[in-house]
């Protein structure tokens, strides 16, 4: 069973909405369609209900993810859970045709393709595969991205778990506005340049030496 295949099933539900840009892109069949990308067998029981079925479903997926991020690992574990319960799997054994050298299938567990409907089928795959990641790599591992307005979700599967943005164009963004704060804040705590001492009408000490020696003084 691939881990980081399945469980990238809920990270391209979560975000296929972006609540911080008032943006949604699951609106229609086709898009619910879309989500599960080459898997369009059990993409062809989509219908219009799914629309609805699946929005309901990335809220919930979202809650996950963003538990996680807070560091609340048991609100993430219940609500995974919950959609664990109410979208089973069925595992199987499948070679899908691909013979290893020695000419025998190349058997691994397989989620089987036969929900009551696409949603259905959707969730229950989405969910098992974040389960996997979870218990696998630990539940920080799940986060939602810290570049504003940005709220996608991700799975860190850095060495050192240091990931904090969804992708390489958001982790730019975000330090170039750090950089541009730090130096506005290192502006206005130095202000403006001195100015060279000067009498007080204004003139700088060598504009005031020069009248000194001026004719009639």
């Amino acid at each position: 069973m691939d881990l980081a295949y399945y469980s990238d099933f809920a990270v391209r539900l979560v975000n296929s909405e972006e609540p911080a840009r008032g943006t949604d892109r699951l609106t229609s069949v086709e898009a619910v369609r879309a989500l599960f990308g080459p898997q369009q067998q059990a993409a062809r029981r989509a219908g219009d209900a799914d629309v609805t079925r699946l929005r309901s479903v990335r809220a919930r997926m979202r809650a996950v993810f963003e538990a996680a991020d807070e560091g609340d690992e048991v609100r993430a574990v219940d609500l995974l859970n919950a959609l664990l319960m109410e979208f089973p799997v069925s595992p199987q054994i499948s070679g899908h045709e691909t013979r290893d050298e020695d000419g025998r299938p190349d058997w691994h567990l397989h989620i089987a393709d036969h929900p009551a409907n696409a949603t259905a089928g959707f969730a229950a795959t989405a969910s098992m595969g974040l389960a996997f990641h979870l218990t696998e790599l630990g539940v920080d591992r799940l986060g939602i991205c810290r570049a504003a307005p940005c709220r996608n979700a991700y799975l860190d599967t850095s060495t050192n778990r240091s990931r904090r943005y969804c992708s390489d164009r958001c982790a730019t963004r975000a330090n170039v506005a750090a950089y541009r704060a730090r130096k506005r804040l290192e502006s206005e705590r130095t202000g403006p340049a001195d100015e060279p001492a000067g009498d007080p009408t204004g003139r700088t000490a060598d504009s005031a030496q020069d009248s000194s020696r001026s004719p009639g003084r």
